[in-house]
Order: C-alpha cells, then structure tokens, then sequence
C-alpha cells in the first residue's frame, strides 16, 4: 500500500478550499489550508518542534506516529529543530510530502538542513509562524529581523511571505506544484484583513503583482511594494495619499525569489511611471534595494525589536501607515 501511494499522482487542487472572509493570522489560513490538503493525501507527513498548537500544523487529520505505531501522519519532533528539518529530508527522499513548522525566529537552528533540503532540491514544506515584531510581547527575542534577508539568499528554495487568505492559498499552490526545491512559507501570528478575492489565475506565481490600483495608472506619484501582514498597511497609506491628491499604486510581494525570475520588463510594468518607489516589511532593509534601488524609500527594521503589544511596536518602529505617508509625503 506504501508504495502505490508513494508513486501515484495526486490532484491537490485547492480551489475547492472554502474562502475565508473575516480578518485572520495567516498561520490560521496555513492551518485551513494544510487540514484541506491531509484529506485527500496520504503523502502528506505533517509535525512541529513542540510549537503545533502556535503553528496551527495539527487538525482533526493528524494522528500521531509513535514507536508501536507507524500508521500516523503526524510527527511530535520535540524542540528538535534541525533534528526535524533533516527528518523531513528523509521523508522527501522516501517519496512522502513533509510538512513541518516552528516560530520563524528558530529558523536559525535548523539552517543546515534547510540548506540541504535546498542543495539537494527536496520537496519540505517548511511553514514559519510569528514572523515579526508583529510577535508583540514575547520581545526581541522571538521577533526575527534578519531571517527573510537571510533564508532569501539561500540559492533553490522559495520564501512566501503571503498577505491573507488567497495569496497563502496561493503559495502553498505553488509549493506543491514545485518538486524539484523546498519552500517556506512565512505566516503572521496577529490577525490581518482580507484583502484579495480567489481569482482563477495565481497572482502569486510571479512573485509579486498589483493588488490595489491607482487612482490614474497613466501617472502614478508612487509605487509601494510589501509583503505580508504590511500589505494592508499599504493599502492604508495608498489610502491616506489619495486623499491628500497623489496617485499610489501597491504591489504585493509574496515571493522575491519568483520576481527575481522575472524579465525586467515585468518589474518595470509594475513600477508605472511612478517618481517614488517604497517598500514595506518588518525586517531588515537588505535585497530591497534591488526592487526599488537606491533612491527607494525603505520603510522596515534594521534593530532587533521590543516587547510591547504589536500595534505598538508598529507605532513605535515607524510602521503606522500615518508615518509612512508623512514620510512619503515629505520626500516628493
């Protein structure tokens, strides 16, 4: 039985996936997501490093693998991280689909074998939750700032960062459809408004797209690129602009390693004609000079975070869509 499941072809289609409506932690949209997906598959071999209830990773799906029973589909790994990293390794070579979570802040500890997952060119699904200062309370120490700069200079695997319940859909579409690398999906601890509708077409596959249109797209005053959870701040300061006579046009970045492989032409489509790009993300301003070079207003982290309630963290960072567009505004 192993092996013909191992080998057959499945359908993981997810169009079926009912929508989610009402504001929600994108961990919670992984959640939805990967219960959809360990229904109709039995290759999916799911875990955690002790953090399953935060990830979201364990459903009414899962039943546990034990040393007297081998006939589950989910791992309790322990705080194992890099332990688990190189299990779900051999779960890929083995022909099943591993799935495995922790904070995004411990991708450090697993590293080596996220590189090899990488270097070997292994289907691992790694699904990183609390993936900013958006973490709040729990301090610095759990609020990555590094991490997404980090793990995208990593040659062969795809950092998601999605920004609500389609575009995460979406990047768990594409990181079936991609067997020949891993890919890490950066999902948000706080809840985040829903801001795009499914569409037949996935916007993510190109690594970012238009997700809110300018007032006039023949002239455009300013282009902003975010991702994640600072897409909706986005929309807010676009929002903000427009009221105060400019025409803004946001993009969202899901996946910077799938817009690099664009042709230039593409990236310069989503530019317009705008005389200022910006980009928005909670994490360290390096590689975004690529997209928005170095005249481009950078709106991020480059200190390690506090301990406060996360909107207050955004206020104090800088990161309310009030400053953003202050801020904006000043430089044109």
């Amino acid at each position: 039985d192993q092996k013909s499941y191992l080998t057959s072809h499945e359908d993981l289609n997810l169009s079926d996936l009912e929508t989610s409506t009402a504001p929600e932690a994108t961990r919670v949209s992984s959640g939805k997501v990967i219960e959809f997906l360990m229904q109709k598959s039995k290759k999916i071999i799911c875990g955690s490093a002790d953090l399953a209830g935060s990830n979201n990773l364990k459903n009414s799906c899962c039943k546990a693998i034990s040393a007297k029973d081998f006939s589950g589909n989910f791992i309790h790994y322990g705080v194992r991280e890099n332990a688990m990293s190189a299990i779900m390794n051999g779960l890929a070579l083995s022909g099943f689909r591993p799935v495995g979570g922790t904070f995004f802040v411990f991708s450090d500890y697993m590293r080596p074998s996220i590189r090899l997952s990488a270097l070997m060119g292994l289907p691992v699904i790694y699904v990183m939750t609390h993936d900013s200062i958006g973490v709040g309370e729990d301090g610095p120490t759990h609020q990555p700032i590094e991490h997404l700069a980090s793990l995208r200079a990593m040659p062969n695997i795809d950092i998601f960062r999605p920004a609500d319940f389609t575009e995460t859909k979406e990047c768990y579409e594409l990181a079936l459809k991609h067997t020949n690398r891993p890919a890490m999906i950066v999902l948000s601890r706080q809840a985040l408004p829903q801001i795009r509708k499914p569409s037949k077409e996935n916007l993510s596959a190109k690594g970012a797209y238009i997700i809110s249109e300018s007032s006039d797209k023949n002239n455009i005053d300013v282009t902003i690129f975010a991702s994640g959870s600072e897409v909706s701040i986005a929309v807010q300061v676009q929002d903000i602009l427009t009221k105060q006579g400019k025409s803004v046009r946001v993009c969202s970045a899901p996946s910077t390693d799938l817009l690099y492989k664009q042709p230039q032409e593409y990236l310069n489509a989503l530019y317009g004609n705008a005389a200022q790009l910006v980009a928005i993300e909670a994490a360290s301003s390096f590689g975004w000079q690529k997209i928005i070079g170095r005249n481009g207003l950078f709106f991020g982290l480059d200190e390690f975070g506090a301990s406060a309630p996360s909107q207050d963290l955004y206020e104090h960072f800088g990161l309310s869509a009030e400053k953003i567009a202050k801020e904006i505004m000043d430089s044109i």
